[in-house]
């Protein structure tokens, strides 16, 4: 029974040490910055795959040739 008093008066201090912050305006930020980069590293992969693909052809008609 001791145990439990003293795990619920550790789980109150705990409690009252707790912050809810909401997000603020850095935070927004860097998830706007974090999106660009997302962006930015999204088409650099479309277009390497794409470039990808024209050297396969490429080298395929050439050694059918």
């Amino acid at each position: 029974m001791h145990y439990f008093l003293t795990l619920a008066r550790q789980i109150k201090k705990l409690a009252s040490k707790m912050v809810i912050t909401s997000g603020n305006e850095e935070d927004k930020g860097n998830q706007e910055k974090e999106s660009k980069e997302e962006t930015i590293l999204a088409m650099l992969g479309i277009i390497g795959t794409i470039l990808n693909l024209i050297v396969i052809i490429f080298v395929y008609i050439y050694t059918t040739l």
